[in-house]
């Protein structure tokens, strides 16, 4: 009696230790999403400039800090995206907001990496351009980032705006950028 006991107590250990992540099982699905950001400068200040990662969220920075990037239109019109450290925002944050630039196509970015973003630096971009990015910690129970992948699809330089296709992965720890609920 008491080897079957111990070789179910066994097999607990080995089914509970199975998943490789140490995550809870992801409950939110990778969705597809195109969003339009305002410039920083220049625009109503009723206008989202910024971009929150986690909930895939427009932000109006007259009343939220709670976004990973903003965007810009600079007086000699050239287009960028700036992470909160730019901004003087938890510039001391060891983990913070970046991009990293992405030659493959928006469907082949598929993971997220761990290191390589650019946090400290305007990000010029132009249209067709991917990236994937790193947001700040928000799942502070496992201390991680949640991520995403994006490409600028367009520009209206009247209107001041930025629009660009976003898929965010917002499983705590999981860096999967693929359409559903992710394995990783």
């Amino acid at each position: 009696m008491r080897s079957l006991f111990g070789a179910g107590i066994l097999l607990l250990a080995v089914t509970a230790c199975s998943d490789d992540n140490g995550l809870p099982d992801p409950t939110i699905t990778n969705v597809e999403r195109t969003e339009t950001l305002y410039a920083l400068e220049e625009t109503p200040v009723g206008t989202a400039s910024a971009y929150a990662i986690e909930g895939s969220r427009q932000i109006r920075t007259d009343v939220s800090i709670e976004f990973d990037f903003a965007y810009n239109l600079e007086p000699g019109g050239q287009h960028v995206f700036l992470p909160r450290a730019i901004l003087g925002i938890d510039s001391l944050a060891s983990v913070k907001p970046g991009f990293l630039a992405s030659t493959e196509s928006f469907e082949g970015i598929t993971t997220a990496p761990s290191n390589g973003y650019l946090t400290d630096q305007v990000i010029p971009i132009a249209v067709g351009e991917r990236y994937v990015v790193r947001g700040r910690i928000t799942c502070v129970s496992v201390g991680l980032p949640k991520y995403a992948k994006l490409e600028v699809a367009s520009f209206d330089d009247a209107a001041r705006t930025v629009t660009f296709r976003v898929l965010t992965n917002d499983n705590c720890g999981f860096k999967g950028l693929q359409p559903g609920l992710p394995s990783n």
